[in-house]
C-alpha cells in the first residue's frame, strides 16, 4: 500500500470523490503541512496554523496508479486559484499535493505539466513533501456519507 495526500478546498468533497476510485483502500480527512501540532478544525479555520484541509489516500498500486489518482484530482479542482476552491476561501482551502515517497515526485510533476497545458493561467497548486498530517475530528470523517445533503463544491459524479 502507498499513500499520497491531496488538498483541494473543503476536504469533505475531496474525500467523498476519491473514495469512489477503485483501488483506493482508505481515505481520511485531516490537516496537512502546517506549523501547529494536532490542530483543531476551529484553529485551522482561523487560518494561522498553516495547515491545508487535506485527504490522505491509501491505495493499492497494483490496482490503481498514482497517475490515475492525480489525473482525477486535477479534474475536480481549479489549480490556478490561490487559497480558494468553489465557495471556500482561505489559506486552509489551498490546493496541494503532498508526497511521502520521493519517487512519486516525477509522476506528480508529469501530471502537473500535462494539466498546465489545459490552462492559460499558471498552476499554483503546491507540490511538497508531506511534513505532517493530523486526522480531522471524527465528525469530519466520511462526512458526506453521513450527511448526503451536505455542502460540496465538487461534482461527485465526474
Amino acid at each position: 500500500m502507498k499513500t499520497i495526500v491531496v488538498a483541494g478546498g473543503c476536504f469533505w468533497g475531496v474525500e467523498a470523490y476519491m473514495s469512489q476510485i477503485g483501488g483506493i483502500f482508505e481515505t481520511k480527512v485531516g490537516y496537512a503541512n502546517g506549523k501547529k501540532n494536532n490542530p483543531s478544525y476551529d484553529e485551522v479555520c482561523v487560518g494561522n496554523t498553516g495547515h491545508a484541509e487535506a485527504c490522505l489516500i491509501t491505495y493499492d498500486e497494483m490496482k490503481v496508479t498514482l497517475e490515475k489518482i492525480l489525473n482525477k484530482f486535477w479534474g475536480i479542482i481549479d489549480p490556478t486559484v490561490t487559497n480558494r476552491q468553489g465557495n471556500d476561501i482561505g489559506n486552509q482551502y489551498r490546493s496541494g499535493i503532498y508526497y511521502k515517497d520521493e519517487k512519486d515526485l516525477d509522476i506528480i510533476l508529469k501530471t502537473k505539466k500535462e494539466t498546465q497545458s489545459r490552462f492559460d493561467k499558471p498552476i499554483v497548486t503546491e507540490v511538497q513533501p508531506l511534513h505532517c498530517f493530523y486526522n480531522a475530528e471524527d465528525y469530519h470523517q466520511k462526512y458526506l456519507q453521513k450527511n448526503p445533503g451536505g455542502y460540496c463544491h465538487i461534482n461527485l459524479d465526474n
